[in-house]
């Protein structure tokens, strides 16, 4: 039986402008060529920002977001959509 008022959600986010990333970009040969080559890939046209990834914790963790349960939230600007 599961516990009435319990949420799970998962937000899974996408390539997202942090140091992680940046120090990633800095090792390839060409860091330029591979931050637009990820640019270009993501329908939406830019990478992340952290605040694309807390703002949907947010919304999930709001009385907006009170009726939604085992989802899995793909923050990634439209890069993991299929055709």
């Amino acid at each position: 039986m599961f516990d009435m008022g319990v949420r799970l959600n998962a937000v899974c986010p996408g390539l997202t402008e942090t140091g992680m990333l940046e120090s990633f970009v800095q090792g390839a040969g060409n860091p330029d060529k591979l931050r637009e080559a990820y640019r270009r890939a993501i329908p939406i046209g830019r990478l992340g920002k952290p605040d694309d990834i807390s703002g949907a914790v947010v919304f999930l963790l709001s009385d907006d977001g009170e009726f939604i349960t085992g989802q899995v939230l793909s923050v990634s600007g439209g890069l993991t959509m299929h055709d």
